[in-house]
């Protein structure tokens, strides 16, 4: 699983011409969903996300977390975090789970956020999606499961 992660202070999602998910203060996430992955990886990874301190205290140190904040999760579901672009000009998409895999384990990981206390707009699975932000600071992580389940 890849995680692509931007602090935010707004960010929206269109389709089709109309807003279907909007935050304010938090992360727009890409996620990126691959063939071995499984709801503990997603767990792990949710874990990682929401406890992620990358966000300022009074000191103006990356102290607090989306937890702290009460921040709010943007999810928008990527298969192209998973291209290969080693051999040729068009990238393979090989290693990104097909719809049966990810679209289950897409809505999982949107389910656990909003368990785990976070409100959580998303995207639609396989949609055309206009996706607008301000990234703050800019803040932007890549989190993936093959590091993080590792350490």
């Amino acid at each position: 699983m890849r995680l692509v992660v931007q602090r935010v202070s707004e960010a929206s999602v269109e389709i089709e011409g109309k807003i279907n998910g909007q935050i304010k203060q938090g992360f727009m996430v890409l996620v990126g969903i691959t063939n071995d992955d499984n709801e503990e990886i997603v767990d792990k990874m949710i874990n990682k996300l929401i406890n992620l301190r990358i966000f300022e205290d009074e000191n103006e140190k990356l102290n607090l977390s989306l937890m702290d904040i009460k921040g709010e999760i943007l999810s928008i579901s990527q298969f192209t975090l998973y291209a290969n672009c080693k051999k040729g000009r068009r990238p393979s998409f090989l290693d990104a789970a097909k719809p049966e895999i990810s679209k289950p384990l897409y809505e999982y990981f949107n389910k656990a956020l909003e368990n785990a206390g976070v409100h959580t707009e998303t995207g639609i699975f396989g949609a055309m999606m206009k996706v607008s932000l301000i990234n703050d600071g800019p803040t932007t992580i890549i989190l993936d499961s093959k590091e993080i389940i590792q350490s």
